[in-house]
């Protein structure tokens, strides 16, 4: 398993940016993929955006174009670059690994863009 550790979220106003972090300890190389997923008050957990093992990205539409998600060449960083915020995207941001053992979850951390 991995721990995941989030964080850099905080208030913005409308169009501005954050850029979120999610430390990655242990088991690394079990690693599938990294997701970001968002979850606001009375919704789902939706995933956000997805870099695998290869280095593939996946972005839900709602972000494609604002949101960048990478990762540092120890593969123990991934970050969440989010540009031109809108207010829709307040949310509890998760850091998510994908793992062949299953799924691990960071404790999250609050994005609020005030308009």
């Amino acid at each position: 398993q991995v721990q995941l550790a989030e964080s850099g979220g905080g208030l913005v106003q409308a169009g501005g940016s954050l850029r979120l972090s999610c430390a990655v300890s242990g088991s690394i190389s079990s690693i599938i993929a990294m997701r970001w997923y968002r979850q606001a008050p009375g919704k789902q957990r939706d995933r956000v955006a997805t870099i695998t093992a290869g280095g593939v990205t996946v972005y839900a539409d709602s972000v494609e174009g604002r949101f960048t998600i990478s990762r540092n060449s120890g593969r123990n960083t991934v970050y969440l670059q989010m540009n031109s915020l809108k207010p829709d995207d307040t949310a509890v941001y998760y850091c998510n690994a994908f793992q062949t053992t299953g799924d691990s979850w960071g404790q999250g951390t609050q994005v609020t863009v005030s308009s």
